[in-house]
């Protein structure tokens, strides 16, 4: 497995741990964040890690989750 693949599993179980502590939030807030925690991921991995990248993963993500949670 190499550096980026393994970056990306990490961050998507750091995000997923830090999910679980999230019970007060309602449905849209929980898609929100789950929308950009995993558009950051997939930003990150498809821009080869630049910061760039990785932010507008996020807003598109949560964007997306936002909408989807409604």
């Amino acid at each position: 497995m190499n550096a980026r693949k393994y970056s990306a599993a990490a961050a998507a179980l750091v995000i997923a741990l830090g999910m679980a502590g999230c019970s007060n939030m309602s449905q849209r807030d929980k898609s929100t964040a789950a929308g950009a925690a995993i558009g950051g991921v997939a930003g990150s991995v498809l821009s080869g890690g630049s910061a760039a990248g990785t932010v507008g993963g996020a807003a598109v993500g949560g964007v997306i989750g936002n909408q989807v949670g409604k």
